[in-house]
């Protein structure tokens, strides 16, 4: 079972209905006990870092994320989880959860496409990624493929972690992360077929790394 980690910051709705099309048992959580016996744990967020991490704090997911991390529990950071995993964003000026080393940084005014059109913040819409290091969860999907972005900030993690990047008036890292521990700055849950092949790969990541551990 994946436990999706429910701190009242959005769309812990459209990663369940994407997991239950795919037939993945799943559960919206803010149960520190269930977190500790799930497979696997989904980190997604819509919204403001500075409320996201007041939510969290007020919780004690915060806590309980950094449980995760240490236990060696698969996760997977979506969105405001990928940018409030890292170490401060811009956003508010926020002190964020320091699990991954790294900032959130504002898209800059007057970005410009490839093309040379505008590049409107926040960004919107299909793009693809550019891998730079092999990753789990991209087995098996088509190189140009396309995800969904909705998003004001980018994430800078350190660059040993950066596992691919997308271009948007600038380059910036779309996927991050190592074995076990991935964020994705895109919406898997909204990018049809490529992105549920992404969770798919994720939840088979966590049934062999349930299995391993067992058998040790």
């Amino acid at each position: 079972m994946l436990a999706i980690l429910d701190y009242k910051a959005g769309n812990q709705t459209s990663v369940r209905r994407a997991l239950e099309h795919l037939g993945i048992p799943c559960a919206i959580t803010a149960d520190p006990a269930t977190l500790e016996s799930a497979g696997g744990v989904i980190f997604p967020g819509v919204g403001a870092a500075g409320q996201a991490m007041g939510a969290l704090a007020e919780s004690g997911m915060d806590e309980a994320l950094r449980q995760v991390v240490r236990r060696g529990q698969p996760l997977l950071g979506i969105c405001l989880g990928c940018q409030i995993l890292l170490q401060r964003s811009e956003e508010n000026d926020t002190t964020t959860l320091g699990i991954v080393p790294g900032v959130c940084r504002l898209f800059e005014d007057g970005m410009l496409q490839e093309d040379g059109t505008p590049a409107p913040v926040p960004h919107m819409g299909w793009n693809s990624l550019e891998a730079v290091a092999p990753c789990a969860l991209l087995e098996g999907i088509e190189p140009m493929a396309e995800y969904y972005f909705v998003h004001s900030y980018y994430v800078e993690p350190d660059p040993s972690l950066v596992l691919a990047t997308t271009t948007y008036g600038r380059t910036f890292c779309s996927l991050y992360g190592r074995e076990g521990l991935w964020a994705a700055q895109f919406h898997p849950e909204k990018s049809g077929r490529p992105g549920l092949n992404l969770l798919r790969n994720y939840y088979k990541y966590c049934q062999n790394s349930r299995e391993a551990r067992h058998a040790q």
